[in-house]
């Protein structure tokens, strides 16, 4: 008797867990067919990961599924009934150059930028949200609400409808990443003094550029950045990039919280996660910049970033490897603009290893600029391929070239 009822009651468990499961599938390669495990899978009920076969079970009804993994296009499905989905993700890896808010705004520059997609391997784009000295190339209404808005100059309009600029870039095929520069703020600090950083005096303090620093402690000022970003987010970006996510490399400032490597590291991850939160609904990937000698150094380089807590709350980390920043050269290398390939290469090497993660979790930056440090050499052709062709041996997620100027030449840049 006790035995049948035990029998019906696991005959009623079934049934019941059967009538809640709304929705069950399976993510795959679109090229392979093979499973896709650990892809991120996003609907109203919330985020969760395909298992070791590439499956997933929601228990609960929702219209529409969002996926995404490093590697690939992310992608949408529209359901319209309870069978089990298949949902095949594109490969990809970017392959971008810069343009800042004076970039994207220039229809000469943006448009030089992307006719590089139709000549060379170049197949994204990153463009500043927020740039270095907190100007948006379109009206944020986040930035109004914080009374934080800076124009690019008097004759240069914020873009009436950048959303439909961002669909006209979609539409030739181009995967882009907003840049939002995070605690660098000029225009936040001038409206609220009360978030910045300031020094050993307690007076605003500045950079060797003059701007104004946000404390990195301050969850108002996290808070209004993920405003930006959520913004972005909406307005149709693949990918939101954190730059400037740091504490600046400075002694003797005051924080609102005691300045020390647990604390600076506590604060970054934090932000980062919470990013990761905000921008959940969205499906759109999560990256953010770093010191190339993060990837080294084995504290947080005295600016919050130590690369072992990064892969969690990140899709990609985007190591700075421009050779000219290797001021003291890597082991066995004092010259680094000397082997640009070698820096890369050997610098990613590091970042794996100490990472555990695969090469398509990163995706470096690589220099397209004159040299400043050493001798002052033009980064050409060669100079600029042996950085991508490391980056391409080491497995990673593509790479951006960055040059401030905007400024890049075809002929320097791998073919397709």
């Amino acid at each position: 008797m006790r035995r049948t009822l035990l029998a019906a009651l696991a005959v009623m468990a079934q049934l019941i867990s059967q009538a809640v499961l709304a929705v069950s599938g399976v993510v795959i390669d679109q090229d392979t067919l093979k499973p896709i495990a650990g892809a991120l899978v996003t609907t109203s009920a919330g985020v969760i990961r395909t298992d070791d076969d590439g499956r997933f079970d929601i228990a609960q009804a929702v219209t529409g599924i969002a996926v995404r993994a490093p590697g690939y296009l992310r992608a949408e499905v529209k359901l319209s009934g309870d069978d089990p989905v298949t949902l095949a993700l594109t490969p990809f890896r970017p392959k971008a150059v810069y343009l800042s808010v004076y970039g994207i705004h220039s229809e000469s520059l943006r448009n030089e930028a992307v006719d590089l997609a139709q000549h060379t391997a170049i197949n994204a784009l990153v463009i500043d949200v927020k740039g270095d000295r907190g100007i948006t190339p379109y009206r944020s209404q986040a930035r109004d609400a914080i009374g934080a808005t800076a124009r690019l100059s008097q004759r240069l309009p914020p873009i009436a409808d950048f959303p439909a600029l961002l669909a006209s870039l979609h539409a030739m095929h181009l995967y882009l990443i907003a840049r939002i520069v995070v605690f660098k703020d000029d225009p936040l600090a001038e409206a609220h003094p009360e978030w910045s950083v300031r020094d050993a005096q307690g007076k605003p303090w500045r950079d060797r550029e003059g701007l104004q620093w946000m404390d990195p402690f301050s969850h108002k000022v996290w808070d209004h950045n993920l405003d930006i970003a959520e913004e972005a987010a909406r307005m149709g970006f693949d990918e939101i990039q954190f730059d400037y996510v740091r504490f600046p490399d400075r002694r003797g400032l005051r924080f609102a919280s005691p300045n020390n490597q647990a604390n600076r590291t506590a604060a970054i991850v934090a932000f980062l996660q919470a990013a990761r939160g905000r921008l959940a609904p969205y499906n759109v990937f999560v990256a953010a910049d770093i010191f190339g000698y993060v990837c080294w150094n084995q504290n947080d380089t005295g600016i919050g970033q130590e690369i072992e807590t990064l892969g969690a709350p990140l899709d990609y980390i985007s190591p700075m490897l421009y050779p000219s920043g290797f001021t003291w050269g890597v082991p066995g290398l004092s010259d680094p603009v000397t082997a640009p390939g070698q820096i890369v290469g050997r610098t990613l090497t590091q970042a794996l290893l100490r990472t555990r993660l695969p090469g398509v979790r990163f995706r470096p930056w690589l220099q397209a600029f004159r040299d400043y440090a050493f001798d002052h050499r033009n980064f050409d052709a060669a100079a600029i391929q042996a950085q991508t062709h490391a980056a391409d041996t080491n497995g990673t997620d593509g790479w951006m070239l960055w040059n401030p100027h905007n400024l890049y030449t075809a002929g320097d840049l791998p073919s397709h």
